[in-house]
């Protein structure tokens, strides 16, 4: 028996329509919200343009605020994304790595149509200094495209281990085009061990009484091993559970906390009731692993389950995003209803 059990109801009846034209924004963004769904650190156009150009920054690090600062200065030479207008609408991107968390990315303001762009802003990051050294800075341009995807213009990686904390003065640095390895690197972040049911309308017979009135899926989170350790002490995690498309506090459901472990084992198990057969295709079980401190939690990886095909109810989502690893036990699941299936996913960064 796992030592805590939590049981809620999810409908997707709303998200089973096609959202007509006028409705379209509107139901992308319930889709796409933040409040969730951990996304992609990079969703752009990466072949359209050749990097070039040179970005001006400085880093520093505020001790008694325990404030992480990037100082963007200015860009120069940058690659013109539209040729007929000779025109780039520039903006500077930064993540720390390798959390590639939603929460984690800061960027400054949009300069149209100018290829030497000047920002002296100050990008911020409440985070404790002993975190930051354990993590990369990646600083990117784009040129921003209102209208469809915004076209990469280059980057820099900066190992803020290894960096020059003395050195607060403002640098050029030339900007690079983004590596094949960088986008499909994976890093090792830890397993989770798991299992998943799917229980039919109806499929327990009439005689027992605890026969759903509508399918339900069931996730055990038992334990994950090999977690990214944040601090000498180890780590103080927890996992958070949604079912998307749905990332209201209905569908948000956690763990406790295992403080000062590695290697948690947590135990937990969730139940989503409100689930017909054929909301199995359009759905994606989310799982996430985090550090847990006062001010702010920080991501350690997940897994989304799901079939990976990249939409949701008809609709494009960047979330459908599934490994073969991860869609071939949804998959099993699928098939093999009324029965546990065990699995030991890798983490990743989503």
């Amino acid at each position: 028996e796992s030592d805590t059990a939590s049981e809620i109801s999810f409908q997707f009846n709303k998200h089973k329509k096609t959202p007509s034209i006028g409705s379209h924004s509107s139901d992308m963004a319930s889709v796409s919200s933040v409040s969730g769904s951990v996304l992609s650190v990079y969703s752009g156009d990466f072949g359209s343009v050749d990097a070039q150009g040179t970005v001006e920054f400085a880093l520093d690090y505020d001790e008694k605020n325990r404030e992480f600062q990037v100082h963007v200065s200015q860009c120069k030479d940058l690659a013109v994304v539209d040729e007929k207008k000779g025109r780039s609408d520039p903006y500077v991107k930064t993540y720390l790595l390798p959390d590639k968390a939603r929460m984690g990315k800061r960027k400054t303001s949009v300069k149209k149509r100018t290829v030497n762009p000047i920002y002296n802003e100050v990008l911020r990051y409440k985070i404790e200094k002993m975190v930051l050294l354990i993590q990369k800075l990646n600083l990117s341009v784009w040129h921003n495209d209102p209208l469809g995807r915004n076209s990469f213009l280059g980057e820099i990686e900066v190992d803020l281990a290894s960096w020059d904390w003395s050195n607060r003065k403002l640098n050029w640095y030339p900007l690079k085009p983004r590596s094949l390895s960088a986008v499909n690197g994976v890093d090792h972040r830890g397993v989770m061990n798991l299992s998943i049911k799917y229980v039919p309308p109806g499929s327990l017979g009439k005689t027992c009484p605890k026969n759903p009135p509508s399918g339900e899926v069931h996730i055990w989170v038992k334990d994950v091993k090999d977690l990214l350790q944040l601090r000498p002490s180890g780590v103080d995690s927890f996992v958070k559970c949604y079912v998307l498309p749905d990332t209201s506090k209905k569908s948000y459901q956690k763990t406790r906390v295992i403080k000062r472990d590695t290697n948690p084992v947590f135990n937990h198990t969730i139940v989503y009731d409100g689930f017909h057969t054929e909301d199995l295709k359009d759905a994606c079980v989310e799982l996430t692993v985090w550090d847990h401190e006062k001010l702010t939690n920080h991501f350690l990886g997940g897994i989304r389950l799901g079939l990976g095909t990249g939409l949701s109810y008809g609709i494009s989502v960047d979330w459908m995003d599934s490994t073969q690893e991860e869609v071939a036990f949804w998959q099993e699941m699928m098939s093999a209803a009324n029965e546990w299936i065990e699995g030991l996913l890798p983490l990743r960064s989503l």
